[in-house]
């Protein structure tokens, strides 16, 4: 039976003129669609319920400079309300009249529906901007212009959240990746408790630590993906010899994250940079991704940004609701130190357990 569709539309009064083109594309993708429209960002909070467990299509016009007020309201409603979308799946069409924006604005949505818990699949973004020219590679590959291409990626989106359905796994594999220090880590030491609260997974660690990966040095696509096609990457190394298996083998990654300058460590962004070759032949939509991410001041929601953005958006991982834990510590040890640290844990430890199981640890 097909499942109906809420568009959450954040538009502000007077500017529909400037709007045609976003809903040209929604009427083409919406064909033949039971979608129910939100329209005013303020009647959310009125009956958060209709939310939770839904598929949601995110809407978003920024026209010409990236503000949209409603969306704002979208955005109080979403970090205020609690787990409103516990247990919906999302995806986004962000159109803007200028090149910039589009992917800043679904970066900071996608984090906020997130920590509502929202899940997204893989590849949730379609974005247009003003020139369309992102859309260069598909138009080609669709046989069609910038515009055709538009809407057909919008189509194929809301195709996935209608059809989307997620089984686990009876024994799931999870990789963890990290690049810390065991003495003095803190990302480390919430992944050893949240690792005894796991049962039923097999789980791979991998460190990254000390030079083991050279990044991408961004070969021609050709050769990529001749590398690719064979599993192997042009530089070698241990990325091919046991991440890349690690990666076909795993249902889930969980990556451990300390916040450096409001980035990702050199050797997680290696690890993403380098997984290009791979993702040229294999799509990851049924594998999901989780994180644990700390700070030493602040900023962990960054870094929870770079990761879907990468991984999720770019990558095709399956983001599950509330993927990643967020805290804040500085000294060796001070994570398990943190008030309500041990609920917390074992809230991430049930969220990875019901992503790859289907149940609760």
């Amino acid at each position: 039976m097909e499942k109906a569709l809420i568009v959450i539309y954040p538009q502000e009064p007077g500017t529909e003129g400037t709007c045609a083109r976003l809903n040209a594309v929604l009427e083409s993708a919406l064909s033949g669609i039971r979608a129910e429209f939100c329209r005013e960002m303020k009647a959310l909070s009125r009956s958060p319920e209709r939310f939770a467990g839904k598929r949601v299509l995110f809407t978003v016009p920024l026209g010409r400079y990236g503000v949209n007020r409603e969306y704002y309201e979208l955005l109080a409603w979403l970090r205020s309300s609690g787990k409103v979308l516990l247990g919906s799946v999302g995806g986004m069409v962000i159109d803007a009249d200028s090149e910039l924006y589009t992917k800043a604005a679904a970066r900071e949505l996608a984090v906020a529906a997130n920590l509502a818990g929202c899940a997204f699949v893989g590849r949730p973004l379609v974005e247009g901007t003003a020139s369309l020219d992102n859309f260069l590679v598909q138009a080609a590959n669709m046989n069609t212009d910038r515009f055709g291409a538009y809407k057909k990626s919008a189509a194929i989106l809301v195709k996935e959240l209608v059809d989307f359905e997620r089984r686990g796994k009876e024994k799931p594999h999870l990789l963890a990746l990290h690049a810390s220090n065991h003495k003095t880590s803190n990302t480390l030491a919430l992944w050893q408790e949240t690792k005894q609260r796991l049962s039923g997974i097999e789980i791979q660690e991998i460190n990254l630590r000390n030079g083991m990966l050279v990044d991408c040095a961004g070969c021609p696509y050709q050769m990529c993906l001749h590398f690719g096609e064979k599993g192997q990457c042009f530089y070698g190394g241990a990325m091919v010899d046991d991440v890349y298996p690690a990666v076909r083998w795993a249902d889930g990654i969980v990556l451990l994250c300390p916040n450096y300058n409001d980035a990702l460590s050199a050797n997680l962004t290696a690890f993403i940079n380098r997984l290009t070759a791979l993702f040229r032949t294999t799509r990851f939509y049924d594998k999901a991704v989780f994180a644990i991410v700390v700070s030493g001041y602040s900023g962990s929601d960054l870094i929870a940004g770079q990761l879907i953005t990468a991984l999720n958006m770019n990558k095709t991982f399956y983001l599950p609701g509330n993927f990643c834990m967020l805290e804040t510590a500085n000294n060796a040890g001070a994570a398990l130190k943190l008030s309500g640290i041990d609920e917390r844990i074992a809230d991430f430890a049930a969220m990875i357990q019901s992503a790859l199981t289907g149940r609760c640890s």
